[in-house]
């Protein structure tokens, strides 16, 4: 067993390879103050897959013994895997990823175990360095120690890898991942500062980039030093050879063919018109197989692509790099839904509603240092039927690919939210060609305001691309799905006019220099200013449904006259609830009362009411003693008797069993003369005296 020890100025782990998981290829036995992690890698060297994909697969797992408690829920054990651990897992794939060799196609799991949790440890950072680090010294020719940081920001700067409680008062939070000085993975979120959004300006997120990119490099030669002899002995990888003679011929018989495939493609994903074409090559060529004929053609397809790009600066839609296919809105298109909004940009189409909802609508989850549950007020939903993108396919349970642009579109509107009330989003791709995320935060963004949310700001997104050869490159701007698949980065900006409120990127080049980044920022800035001109159009006509839209109104009492609202056994809130026909949401840690229901002046009528019955003087009952009598108004008759009005406050219940014996008919606003026979945890018990 070697054990290692990193102390730098930001982080201190304990690296212990040999320990545990000893017959996988690769295993680290991870430590960060009192967070353990187990991170393995298993590989299949012996099994090299057909296709031109690279067959990984990396799951984050966190087991709820590491913090000392059950799991919630019927069954004890853990099951499916929460959203949290599904974005980790993505995360570390999208960092790792571009590490493989080009040719690599060798099955290979990654599995990272949470073991103990301290409550403090950044999980994220740390799953991330022990992935790493176990793939580094595995049999896998990979030779590059990626690692990861966090930054956040507050009056007096750039924080690195912040605890939990500086990143609650931060106004940015930074996930990024690379090697040396090469940036793998951005994740960018912009917090809110006092209920305000802090939207971060271009020129200071590439300040932070710089600053992570020192981290990272620093934190890379640390990881080589001392991992670089632990490497496992690499094994081989089979190179597939490339039917050279196939790519000559398709670029001298069929390249007009193929470029009319590439237009086409422009206005779908789907890839017919080449299959079309392979089958054509194959009855010419019998001596080629239809695989070896496809791979053939996406090669060249690639090829011509980018050629188009870099050497004519025109797009397979005819584009200029810079240009944004049309953008159509539409509003509240649903008469029964509380907002929606149908976005489309060129081939891609999100009809994103909004549902208005109260405090039992919020989403409980529990994070791994949770000791009790939390709620998640403003949740977004997407999907992406296979319809979107011509497939015929199942409907079934989002997958990870679902979550993540769901989380992305968010973190992108989050900060912009000023209605405290449960809101949630739902995304249905309709149509697919690039950028269904960005879509979602637009569409997104305006079917809250059709649904009468308050935000402060409109949020638009754009999918920026890259293609680079040597010293040459392009920027994209609005790629579609031909461009995100040949090209070599996948860059989302959100933000509004003020700057970005939140980014995802992924480099598939192994590394991005930082004045190509700036470039693309910029030019990501130049596109969302021009949606957001036509998202404001579009808001302006906006007609909010009154009818079936719920409005919310919110003011604060006393915590401590919280329950004078609740009643004894819930009874007065159920009354006001079903008199008034609201939902009443109680707060009885800052005495918050939040009204939701149909219709602005009804709520000002209940918050009239609640208020009138908290202007009543509290009761002393102690002053009320039995024999004590007083002259008493009849506030109310009921079946069992009548409640009299006491003279320091409060009522009293004369018994019908008494009313009765004295042979008494009496009437509401009468006068009558009581004695106290018993005071019983501020209920009084009367009689009458003739």
């Amino acid at each position: 067993m070697k054990e290692i020890k990193i102390q730098s100025q930001y982080m201190s782990e304990i690296y212990q390879f040999g320990k545990v998981a000893k017959q996988a290829s690769g295993s680290v036995w991870y430590q960060h103050n009192g967070t353990v992690l187990l991170a393995s890698v298993a590989v299949e060297e012996n099994h090299c897959v057909d296709g031109d994909f690279l067959p990984l697969t990396i799951q984050y797992i966190e087991k709820t013994y590491a913090s000392a408690k059950f799991p919630s829920g019927f069954l004890k054990r853990e099951g499916k895997p929460s959203d949290f651990e599904t974005l980790t897992s993505r995360i570390i794939d999208r960092t790792l990823r571009p590490l493989f060799p080009k040719h690599y196609r060798y099955p290979t799991q990654i599995t990272i175990i949470v073991l103990s949790y301290d409550g403090k440890s950044d999980l994220q950072v740390c799953a991330l360095n022990a992935a790493s680090s176990a793939l580094y010294v595995s049999s896998i020719p990979i030779f590059f120690p990626a690692n990861a940081v966090r930054i956040g920001k507050n009056d007096s700067g750039f924080l690195i890898n912040p605890s939990i409680d500086e990143l609650k008062t931060s106004t940015l939070d930074l996930y990024v991942s690379g090697c040396y000085g090469d940036i793998l993975m951005i994740e960018m979120q912009s917090l809110q500062k006092d209920g305000l959004a802090c939207e971060m300006i271009e020129e200071e997120f590439c300040e932070a980039i710089e600053v992570a990119k020192g981290v990272i490099a620093t934190h890379s030669k640390l990881y080589e030093e001392h991992f670089a002899a632990l490497k496992k002995e690499t094994f081989q990888i089979l190179k597939t050879e490339e039917k050279k003679d196939i790519s000559s011929w398709i670029n001298e018989h069929c390249l007009e063919e193929l470029h009319s495939a590439i237009l086409q493609m422009a206005k779908s994903e789907r890839a017919d018109k080449l299959d079309m074409l392979a089958n054509r090559i194959k009855s010419q060529n019998h001596q080629w197989d239809q695989d070896e004929i496809l791979e053939a053609l996406r090669k060249c397809k690639k090829e011509v692509l980018r050629e188009m790009i870099l050497g004519q600066s025109l797009r397979a839609d005819g584009r200029g790099l810079k240009d944004i296919r049309a953008i159509d809105i539409q509003t509240n298109i649903l008469p029964f839904a509380h907002g929606s909004c149908l976005f489309t940009r060129g081939e891609t189409q999100a009809l994103v509603v909004a549902t208005i909802g109260g405090e039992s609508d919020a989403q409980s989850f529990e994070l791994l240092g949770d000791q009790t549950a939390s709620k998640e007020r403003f949740m977004v939903h997407y999907n992406f039927p296979g319809f979107s993108v011509g497939e015929a396919s199942m409907i079934g349970a989002p997958g990870r690919r679902e979550l993540g642009h769901g989380n992305l579109a968010k973190r992108a509107l989050e900060s912009s939210l000023q209605d405290k009330r449960v809101v949630r989003l739902v995304s249905e791709i309709l149509e697919s060609n690039g950028s269904s995320s960005m879509a979602t935060v637009c569409g997104g963004s305006l079917a809250l305001k059709a649904s009468g949310i308050e935000t402060q700001t409109l949020i638009a997104g754009v999918a920026m691309g890259l293609v680079k050869e040597g010293e040459k490159y392009a920027i994209l701007t609005d790629i579609m799905g031909l461009e995100d698949h040949c090209g070599d980065m996948d860059f989302k900006v959100a933000g509004s006019r003020e700057g970005i409120t939140a980014l995802q990127m992924d480099i598939k080049l192994g590394g991005i220099d930082s004045q190509i980044l700036k470039e693309a920022i910029l030019q990501a800035k130049e596109a969302r200013l021009y949606i957001l001109d036509l998202m404001y159009e579009a808001q302006q006509k906006i007609q909010i449904n009154e009818e079936i839209v719920p409005v919310s109104l919110s003011f604060e009492v006393s915590p401590d006259r919280i329950v004078e609202i609740i009643g004894q056994g819930g009874k007065t809130i159920k009354e006001i609830i079903e008199r008034f026909g609201v939902m009443i949401d109680l707060d009885r840690s800052n005495g918050g009362v939040c009204i939701n229901g149909m219709g602005r002046e009804r709520l000002e009528q209940v918050k009239a009411h609640i208020l009138s019955l908290l202007q009543k003087a509290r009761v002393d009952f102690s002053s009320y003693a039995p024999q004590m009598e007083f002259d008493g108004k009849i506030k109310k008759l009921v079946d069992f008797g009548a409640f009299v009005e006491l003279p320091y406050g409060g009522d009293g219940l004369l018994h019908i069993s008494k009313i009765r014996a004295k042979g008494l008919k009496l009437q509401e606003g009468e006068e009558i003369r009581c004695k106290i026979l018993s005071v019983d945890q501020n209920k009084v018990e009367l009689d009458v005296v003739l």
